[in-house]
């Protein structure tokens, strides 16, 4: 839907040539014109730049006599190809200005045609033959025009019979007895030679040497015969290969009309349109595609000469949609012979560019461009009305109230004369009016009536005659005139005026035209803030200009764009449709949003949407959502743009029209929680206002069923950046967001109709978080026991139905029975697709049993134990084994114990059963103490041994009371059997020495766990200095191996950390190399990282990380095993470091931050300094000094910066190793 606006148009009329012009050719490398006429060569720029003559070394005649049939710019070897009918083939040097003659046909040429990549010539001589050249004007062949045969393509006959006893439709049998027309008499009966746009193959139209009509034929390359055209009356000399290869244009005049057809490369005819004339009105002089195949011009010239003794003629372009073809521009020189065309030529580099030279050497360049000419309002009285030119007609379409897909229209004006150019007013309240600029230079100007009148006629306003030059040439008095009317200037229309707006910058001009009075335009804007190009000319033909400001280029992918209320929409070549707010973007964040991809991965991006490929914008229906596209096509789609439906819908929730934007959302699937994200603090104080506005009791249920807690607006919807949409508050910290909207939802339905809403009502409970059924279950029940009388009320079965429409029939039946209420569960069951057997027996049971027992019975069945246990502890002691294992069953002991008194047999029982469980659960010291305060103290002291816990195992005993013999003998098998196995040997010897009186077996236990001071104090309080020679100072000789572990820890540290800077060497310098081979984004750099080699060891082992998928479901033995085998110490293990440095931890923790071990090597110092072993005390005090010195220098080195601070050791006790205090002996050396 879019028409051809002229956007600049140069005449150059000073020019005096020799001659007539005869052909035009066209330098893609300079954008000149070379022409030729009878006399040179003329290059024009649009001055006469070069002049080389023909005449003077004897190509041309000099009388005027001479012809060039073709031209041919050729930027390869820098010259111009120029083909006489006499038969020379002129090489001119543009460089040199020097004439080479290539090639002469003694019979003559009478045509010239280069191939498209210009490898081949193709000329057609006097003789019909056609002489096929290289570049370098070397011969291929020759081969004859005219050929018997069809050619290489022949289609197949598959027995039809002749073509004479064929079926031919309405046209009757005497169709095949019609005689071939000969060509018409004012054809010139020279060949025509086009060429595909590949260049793989050429067309030929030429007269039939035996019925005098015209054929095509087409040749390939090779010069082959291809195909030849079926026999077609009336067609004329015009012929043009469209450049996308598809169809051959020609011209044909059949007795009642006259059309532009279009054949296939088989000859056989594909598609027509006519030409908007009389049959014997005009006659096709050329026919001309321009370089991208979109539009077609048609030269044309009267047949009969006008008043002025000249014909009229004609340039007009046409392009298709939808199988339709539109005349967009009609261009008129009229009867002047010096003013009509001589040639005309499309610019190969600019394919809305044309090139014409009239035969008085009058030279005009017109470039077009494409423009979808629609309304501009932006209220709701704009109906988005799209204008499209076609000849003489308006074709308006309103896209608010229907999309009629083209060539249809809402409604169609007929103009007197072809229109060039249509605008509509930009005044608000008028958008909908329309200007219309004919070719024989008038204005109409039209109005609509009533909205709903789109199919009337529509009302024309005024009409002026304005004399046409370019665009609008406007009189302003005897001597000046405005030329042109850009984008920037409007048309107004009064009762008695016209004006003329334009826009410089920020200052506005308004022409006036009235009758007998004009009034002058002054204009002295800043030349840097000029919108567009004014040019004004006086009768002595200056031209002044004022210069555009050019602006940066903001995109260049851009097929299609339309700036709408705050937006600018656009669809790009990568075929996706942008929507950018302009308020919130500079120029460079313009760019830079256009540059990126948009996001296409993401889901929730408002801003992108993909549209088919080479969609176009049509219009943007205001105050709606809805935005027009056309296709390649041409047909019709409507979309709803993500980012334009949001803004508005905002702008409705901002304005409490709650029901525009549910309707909105529901109808384009956009989360209705968005209605109360958008604002939630407004949103609940509305809460009256959006129920009332949306008055449908299903919109309300359509609303509640799709909350969630999920905040939209940081979610699905999120606003832009800087968008003006405020911050949306959140909700209270003291409720979810489903539980807020349902209570408030309810609360003011409730106290507007209870009634009417009852169902959503209902639905408010059900949707909570914790689904309140039983609630909803209780009021389904009070609407059947009470039936409400109101006219808007719903039946209790009704209600009960839609419940049954949210929650599993099922889930609702179990909870009905969870109310204790019969007859709520009979009402449920009747609605449920349950058989009565299934349930009738059941309730029947459970109607005889009592009801405390009755209701344990119920929630047992709906495996509510808890309460099941509550209500059971009421049903008297008869029932207690019962409760008792259901205790058991369900491990309810800590609610059984609340349930009876302290004292009672039930609570004892309770208390044996809950410690046989504690003692299964290896908890046996919680076990005894449960037993030890219901009075069980022989099971409690069996409890307290089986825990080790060897104090209140003594105070049972004391409580039972054991015999002396009894408590040694449970003394010593607590000592010998629990705590020495325990490591607790302090605990040990008390136990030995003060329950068992065994004095030896107490200071050995001490000696065992190397309690030196300990064991000393016992063997000189029970006189035992034997002791020490016997056992003491063995033991102490003993921990001098304490040296040797240490010595052995120092050598696994140093080995573990020069193994550690080792790795880490290898894997930096690997990492260098693979940045060095230009992979700047390899994810595989930082896994060479050494600051990161802790936290990429995923990326390092991804094969541990499969098989560790498969061993998470075996046994946790397993996984320690495969843990293990990952952090492997081998050397060139992929995770070798990460290995290292568990290793020198566990080094590290062992000797430098436990405290156990520093007190351990100070209690043993002390104790072999006591006995004189003063070499084996300095020995260990050495060695330990050296390893935490050695270990405290090499942290540092382990534990490099940027590690993670998890890796670091770090005790609380390091300081005990600071300059060897609180561990060391001052008297050892």
């Amino acid at each position: 839907m879019r028409n051809l606006r002229l956007l600049k148009n140069l005449r150059c009329s000073e020019l005096q040539g020799p001659g007539t012009p005869q052909c035009i050719s066209v330098r893609t490398d300079t954008g000149t014109v070379l022409i030729a006429s009878e006399f040179s060569v003329t290059e024009l720029d649009p001055r006469v730049v070069n002049e080389v003559s023909l005449t003077a070394d004897g190509y041309l005649p000099e009388d005027g006599s001479g012809t060039v049939v073709g031209i041919q710019d050729l930027p390869d070897q820098e010259s111009v190809c120029v083909a006489t009918a006499t038969g020379d083939v002129i090489l001119y040097n543009l460089n040199t200005n020097q004439l080479e003659c290539v090639g002469s046909v003694d019979t003559g040429l009478t045509a010239m045609s280069w191939s498209p990549d210009q490898e081949l010539v193709s000329l057609t001589t006097g003789q019909d033959t056609i002489i096929m050249m290289t570049k370098d004007f070397e011969p291929i062949t020759e081969v004859g025009i005219h050929q018997d045969d069809f050619g290489e393509g022949k289609f197949i006959t598959v027995g039809w019979g002749k073509k004479e006893t064929q079926f031919h439709g309405s046209e009757g049998k005497h169709a095949a007895q019609r005689k071939t027309i000969s060509a018409l008499p004012w054809d010139d009966r020279r060949p025509r030679v086009t060429w595909r746009g590949d260049g793989q193959l050429f067309a030929v139209s030429a007269i039939c040497l035996q019925t005098g009509a015209r054929k095509v034929r087409v040749w390939n390359r090779e010069c082959f015969l291809q195909s030849t055209s079926e026999t077609t009356n009336g067609l004329e000399q015009s012929l043009c290969w469209k450049p996308s290869g598809s169809l051959l244009a020609a011209t044909q005049r059949l007795p009642n009309k006259h059309s532009v057809v279009f054949m296939e490369k088989n000859g056989l005819l594909h598609g027509d349109f006519t030409l908007p004339f009389d049959k014997e009105q005009v006659k096709v002089k050329e026919l001309l595609w321009n370089s991208d195949s979109t539009v077609l011009a048609v030269w044309l010239e009267d047949m009969m000469p006008g008043d002025g003794g000249g014909a009229n003629t004609y340039i007009q372009l046409w392009t298709v949609g939808n199988y339709h073809w539109y005349l967009k521009q009609s261009l008129c020189f009229g009867g002047d012979p010096q003013q009509a065309p001589a040639c005309v030529s499309w610019d190969p580099e600019r394919p809305l560019r044309l090139h014409l030279v009239t035969r008085g050497w009058n030279s005009l360049t017109y470039d077009w461009g494409w423009s979808t000419d629609r309304s501009h309002g932006e209220d709701g009285q704009d109906n988005a009305s799209v204008a499209v030119i076609d000849g003489d007609k308006v074709l308006v379409s309103t896209f608010r109230q229907c999309v009629v897909p083209p060539p249809m229209s809402t409604f169609d004006l007929q103009l007197t004369a072809p229109v060039n150019l249509v605008t509509f007013l930009r005044q608000p309240q008028r958008t909908n009016e329309l200007a219309a600029l004919t070719a024989d230079g008038h204005i109409s100007v039209y109005g609509q009536g009533g909205l709903g009148s789109f199919r009337s006629a529509a009302s024309c306003l005024i009409r002026l005659s304005l004399q046409l030059h370019s665009v609008v040439t406007l009189s302003l008095g005897p001597t000046e005139r405005l030329l042109g009317l850009t984008e920037r200037s409007h048309l107004f229309v009064g009762d008695s005026e016209v004006c003329l707006w334009v826009s410089f910058g920020g200052s506005q001009h308004t022409l006036f035209g009235k009758e007998n009075h004009t009034q002058k335009l002054r204009v002295t804007p800043d030349s840097q803030n000029i919108h567009g190009n004014i040019v004004y000319r006086t009768a002595s033909h200056m031209h002044v200009s004022l210069p555009a400001f050019v602006r940066p280029q903001v995109a260049s992918n851009v097929s299609s764009f339309v700036v709408y209320d705050d937006f600018l929409l656009l669809t790009t070549h990568s075929h996706t449709c942008r929507c950018l707010r302009l308020s919130t973007l500079t120029v460079k964040g313009l760019q830079e949003a256009l540059a990126s991809d948009g996001g296409q991965n993401d889901q929730n991006d408002e801003t992108l949407r993909r549209v088919e490929r080479g969609s176009r914008i049509v219009t943007v229906v205001p105050l709606d959502t809805r935005l027009v596209l056309q296709m390649p096509r041409g047909n019709l789609e409507t979309i709803h743009h993500r980012a334009l439906v949001l803004a508005q819908v905002r702008k409705w929730l901002d304005g409490l029209n709650f029901r525009e934007a549910f309707e909105c959302m529901r109808k384009l699937r956009i989360n209705l929680n968005l209605m109360y994200d958008h604002n939630p603090k407004v949103f609940l104080e509305n809460v009256e206002i959006f129920l009332r506005q949306l008055d449908s009791i299903s919109h309300i249920n359509l609303f509640l069923t799709e909350l969630r807690e999920e905040d939209t607006t940081t979610t699905m919807y999120p606003c832009l950046p800087n968008s003006t949409v405020p911050v949306q508050p959140a909700p209270g910290p003291s409720g979810k967001k489903v539980d807020i909207v349902c209570d408030a939802l309810r609360s003011t339905m409730e106290s507007m109709d209870q009634h009417k809403y009852c169902l959503s009502i209902l639905t408010t409970h059900v949707k909570k978080t914790v689904p309140e059924l039983e609630v909803a279950l209780q009021k389904v029940h009070e609407l059947r026991v009470n039936p409400p009388s109101a006219a808007t009320a719903v039946s209790a079965e009704e209600a009960l139905k839609y419940l049954l429409f949210l929650v599993n029939v099922n889930e609702l039946y179990e909870h009905s029975l969870g109310t204790y209420d019969f007859d709520l569960v009979l009402m449920v069951a009747e609605k449920s697709q349950k058989d009565p057997k299934e349930y009738l027996p059941f309730l029947n049971m459970l109607k005889t049993l009592e009801p405390n027992y009755q209701r344990y019975t119920i929630d047992k069945h709906l495996k509510r134990y808890r309460k099941a246990l509550h209500h059971l502890s009421k049903c008297g002691e008869e029932h207690f084994t019962e409760a008792l294992n259901l205790v058991k069953d369900q491990r309810l002991y800590g609610e059984a114990l609340g349930l009876y008194p302290a004292n009672s047999s039930q609570y004892r029982a309770l208390s044996c059963a809950y410690a046989e469980y504690l003692v299964a659960q290896h908890q046996p010291e919680q076990a005894g103490l449960l037993l030890w305060r219901c009075g069980e103290a022989a099971r409690a002291l069996q409890a307290f041994v089986g825990g080790a816990s060897w104090r209140n195992a003594l105070c049972v005993a004391e409580q039972i009371p054991l015999p002396p013999d009894q408590l040694a003998l449970l003394a010593r098998d607590l000592a010998g059997t629990k705590l020495i196995e325990l490591r607790r040997y302090t605990e040990a010897a008390v136990l030995l020495e003060q329950y068992a009186k065994d004095c030896e077996e107490a200071i050995s236990a001490l000696i065992t766990g190397a309690v030196w001071e300990e064991a000393l104090r016992l063997v000189y309080l029970y006189n035992r200095q034997d002791i020490i020679e016997t056992n003491l100072k063995p033991a102490l000789l003993e921990g001098q191996m304490m040296t040797s572990f240490l010595e052995a820890q120092k050598a696994m540290f140093i080995r573990h950390k020069t193994r550690l800077a080792v790795v880490r060497e290898l894997k930096e310098k690997a990492r260098l190399e693979l940045l060095d081979e230009d992979v700047p984004d390899c994810p595989e750099a930082e896994l060479y990282s050494e600051a990161s080699s802790v936290m990429t060891g995923s990326h390092a082992g991804s094969k541990y990380s499969h098989s560790n998928s498969r061993i998470s479901s075996r046994s946790s033995k397993n996984r320690r095993k495969a843990e293990r085998k990952k952090l492997s110490l081998k050397e060139g293990s992929p995770l070798e470091d990460v290995a290292l440095l568990h290793a020198l931890t566990e080094v590290i923790h062992l000797i430098f931050i436990f405290p156990i071990f520093l007190k351990e090597v100070h209690s043993l110092l002390k104790a072999l300094v006591l006995f004189q072993f003063d070499g084996q005390a300095g020995r260990l005090q050495q060695a330990y000094g050296e390893a935490l010195l050695l270990i405290e220098a090499g942290i540092p080195e382990v534990w490099q910066e940027g590690l993670q601070p998890t890796q670091a050791p770090v005790g609380d006790h390091a300081e005990l190793t600071k300059n060897g205090v609180k561990w060391k002996l001052s008297i050892l050396k």
